[in-house]
């Protein structure tokens, strides 16, 4: 009889994980964790910095 719990337990983790990332995919923050008004390309360096190609940018 373990099994049927252990089976539930299964189950009610992987509607979790199923209804989590159905949530952030609703408010729009599960690709790359910002939300509509911010964007990751506004924090990459610009690629006329100076630097050499293939070369990290320094302080």
């Amino acid at each position: 009889m373990w099994y049927f719990s252990w089976i539930l337990g299964i189950g009610v983790a992987l509607g979790f994980g199923i209804i989590n990332v159905m949530w952030l995919e609703a408010n729009g923050k599960f690709m790359n964790g910002h939300g509509h008004e911010q964007n990751g390309t506004d924090n990459a360096p610009s690629a006329n910095d100076g630097t050499q190609h293939g070369e990290a940018h320094r302080p």
